[in-house]
């Protein structure tokens, strides 16, 4: 039985009856004065490291509230976590869009390894259950970019340390935030018609190619893809789906090894999206004032890869579409891995304003 460290057990009900051989550690925001002002103040600007552990060790479980009136914080925050002394963070990606709801908002839903508590648009209790060991060491830090002057952080960061060094085949856990906004698409521009009506132009066009594709993950290494929240917002009316996903694997060129039918099939759905929040699919935030947060992990079914991965999605049929999209990718491999682009600056961080109407014509 392959594991984390040499004597060490999983994590599944089988596995709760042998004894793990651990020490269970917690770092939290809990008052050290024995009192009940149990958040973390944190200024404008400032970046404040939550918990710099020594190893080997597991991140078994990470929960966050965030004490804010201001919705705009679940983009102008940042988690970032660092494993064993590494220069360039392995998990980099605004907090609300890392615990699985975009769009600056936070709603009740449940995923395997991620879930919120959503008592608000605004307020919320954040799960993250994704396993993440290190073998020298982990930092993890928040980067609040927000102007909110009342701004704390409540946390839980709950991991265990090891006697010995972790297996040779162990991968560590990333995570990375992009955008598109909007993405390039040709409807718009060359029909110059009314969103609503986008749908039924889509098979005027043939893709025999990715270019074009929204990419959700692009890295290099050895590991597997095991999943991503996507948040769109629909610019254009009618339905934003239709997009087939792309799975590049070790730079093979088009059609991929994986080749998919259409946004909602590859969120295992069908018919366009329902508001279903499931164990390893669903909507996190089920389409709301044109904006919607979908989700897939792949749990049971990792995607594998010895030399690079790219992930794509269609937006709309052959990127018909014009819409904001917006997207967390995890995935587990062995460092080091890709240098990403820089993290945009706030401003293009923020969600755009709800729309009355679609967008006609030109963006």
């Amino acid at each position: 039985m392959r594991s984390l460290a040499k004597g060490d057990i999983g994590s599944s009900m089988r596995d709760l009856v042998h004894f793990r051989n651990c020490r269970s550690k917690r770092a939290s925001s809990y008052d050290v004065k024995g009192g009940n002002a149990d958040a973390w103040d944190l200024k404008s600007g400032e970046t404040r490291t939550l918990a710099d552990l020594n190893g080997p060790g597991c991140i078994n479980h990470i929960w966050f509230t965030i004490r804010s009136e201001d919705p705009q914080h679940h983009r102008q925050m940042l988690l970032r976590i660092y494993w064993d002394g590494e220069e360039n963070p392995s998990v980099d990606t605004p907090v609300g869009d890392f615990f699985g709801v975009g769009h600056c908002r936070t709603r009740k839903y449940q995923s395997l390894p991620l879930n919120m508590s959503g008592s608000s648009d605004i307020h919320s209790g954040m799960n993250c259950f994704f396993h993440m060991p290190f073998d020298k060491g982990a930092r993890i830090e928040i980067v609040n970019e927000s102007d909110d002057p009342t701004m704390g952080l409540y946390f839980y960061i709950d991991y265990e340390e090891y006697n010995e060094p972790l297996a040779d085949d162990i991968l560590y856990f990333h995570a990375k935030w992009r955008r598109e906004n909007p993405t390039d698409g040709w409807y718009r521009s060359e029909l110059k018609r009314p969103g609503n009506t986008r749908h039924h132009e889509c098979n005027s066009r043939m893709q025999t190619s990715g270019e074009g594709n929204y990419v959700i993950l692009d890295a290099e290494g050895k590991g597997h893809y095991v999943g991503c929240n996507l948040s769109i917002h629909n610019l254009m009316g009618g339905w934003w789906g239709e997009g087939d996903d792309m799975i590049f694997i070790d730079g093979e060129g088009w059609p991929p090894s994986l080749h998919g039918t259409g946004s909602e099939d590859y969120l295992c759905a069908a018919w366009g999206m329902q508001p279903h929040d499931f164990l390893y699919h669903g909507a996190s935030l089920p389409e709301e004032k044109d904006k919607t947060t979908v989700y897939r992990f792949h749990i049971e079914d990792p995607i594998a890869f010895h030399k690079s991965i790219l992930v794509t999605i269609e937006h709309g049929h052959a990127n018909s579409g014009s819409d904001d999209y917006a997207s967390t990718a995890y995935w587990y491999q062995a460092e080091p891995h890709k240098v990403w682009a820089p993290m945009p600056p706030v401003a293009e961080r923020l969600p755009n304003p709800d729309l009355t109407e679609p967008i006609a014509g030109d963006p």
